[in-house]
């Protein structure tokens, strides 16, 4: 009895470690940007036109480091992880010392290369080298609470009178921190034999066509990624007395355990019912801003699409790695390099929409049609 309760320990140890790994990369690394963004506007270091460069080039370099991760197996994916970590803190550093646009740009390329092996080689190390499937909501939820705990870090630094590049430093030393959590159990784990991997389906549900899934994935990367870009922009523009970090952390507060309660529904509905269901909530709360354009609209809408978009990775992931088999190649990387496409064509569309109506309006409706777009998808072919 006591060793299995320690194998269960240790489980679930690796589920938080794995999900510290996506906190960094992904919550700190990723996403931390669009609260600071405003502060960086201000400051007269960022147009908003370099804005939208620096967020696309973010999304490029995503793209670039999931073709890269294609490659990575279970077995070497802890050496992936410790990299994620460590260039992160780095491209977290670097912006305290720039001021150029261009190197900013530059630097949040590298900062998305980076997220993606933290996506990837997280994932990868968890459901397949640990052969943790059912940990996927745990693993997931790191996102959710690194944006969380980023957006909140930065608002007390705002208020300890931090500008910008004070702010970068302090999520630097931040994710350095977790990152010194997290380092001893991806060593420990690569002594230990891992647990064989178990496929469960949900809801009745045998298999789903993978490339179809790629598909829906790419457009719900396009779709969320609008208002993951521009939302606290927005909100410092239109609602200046409302701190638009706090807003961006109900963001990442409603991701966190919405990963479980998606997981939940996924076991119960199986992938399409799911994925039709979270994709539709997902539109509602990209638009929402443009019926509502209050601060009870901006907080329903940070909290309807943080609390669905990393559901949709929550039900995408598993679902591709029970159909791993069909594909040649790494499957989940391939998911990872779509949702990429989708977030580079989200921004630019964004930037382009905007130049011609001066508003964001136009780009949340055509977001919101491509999860609509998705979801009909889900229903319908997959």
């Amino acid at each position: 009895m006591n060793g299995i309760a320690a194998r269960a320990d240790g489980n679930v140890r690796h589920a938080i470690d794995a999900a510290l790994i996506m906190a960094i990369g992904m919550g700190f690394g990723r996403f931390a940007f669009t609260a600071i963004y405003p502060h960086m506007v201000e400051e007269g270091l960022l147009s908003l036109h370099g804005g939208s460069l620096a967020a696309s080039a973010n999304y490029a370099g995503y793209l670039l480091g999931a073709l890269l991760a294609v490659r990575a197996r279970a077995h070497n994916a802890h050496r992936l992880c410790l990299w994620s970590m460590i260039g992160t803190g780095l491209c977290l550093a670097l912006p305290s010392i720039l001021s150029s646009t261009w190197t900013i740009v530059g630097v949040r390329g590298v900062a998305g290369v980076f997220s993606a092996f933290s996506m990837v080689a997280a994932s990868v190390w968890l459901l397949e080298h640990r052969g943790q499937v059912h940990r996927a909501p745990l693993l997931y939820a790191g996102v959710g609470v690194g944006i969380a705990a980023s957006a909140e870090l930065l608002v007390l630094g705002t208020h300890a009178g931090l500008h910008s590049k004070g702010l970068w430093l302090l999520l630097c030393a931040a994710s350095l921190i977790i990152g010194v959590v997290a380092m001893p159990g991806l060593m420990a784990s690569t002594s230990t034999t891992p647990a064989p991997l178990t496929t469960r389906t949900s809801g009745g549900q045998k298999t789903v066509r993978p490339w179809s899934l790629v598909a829906i994935y790419g457009l719900a990367g396009l779709g969320y990624i609008v208002t993951a870009t521009y939302l606290p922009l927005l909100v410092r523009s239109t609602l200046p007395n409302i701190d638009a970090a706090h807003v961006w952390a109900v963001f990442g507060l409603g991701a966190a355990p919405s990963c479980f309660l998606w997981h939940s529904i996924h076991a119960r509905l199986g992938t399409r019912s799911a994925l039709l269901t979270n994709l539709i909530i997902q539109a509602a709360g990209v638009v929402l801003p443009t019926v509502a354009p209050s601060a009870t609209g901006y907080l329903l809408s940070a909290l309807l699409v943080g609390g669905t978009f990393m559901g949709t990775v929550t039900i995408a992931m598993p679902a591709a790695q029970s159909v791993a088999r069909q594909v040649r190649g790494n499957l989940m990387a391939i998911m990872t390099v779509i949702y990429g496409v989708g977030q580079i064509v989200g921004p630019i569309a964004a930037n382009a929409l905007y130049a011609q109506s001066h508003g964001f309006s136009s780009s949340l409706v055509a977001a919101a049609a491509a999860l609509v777009v998705a979801a009909a998808m889900s229903a319908l072919i997959l």
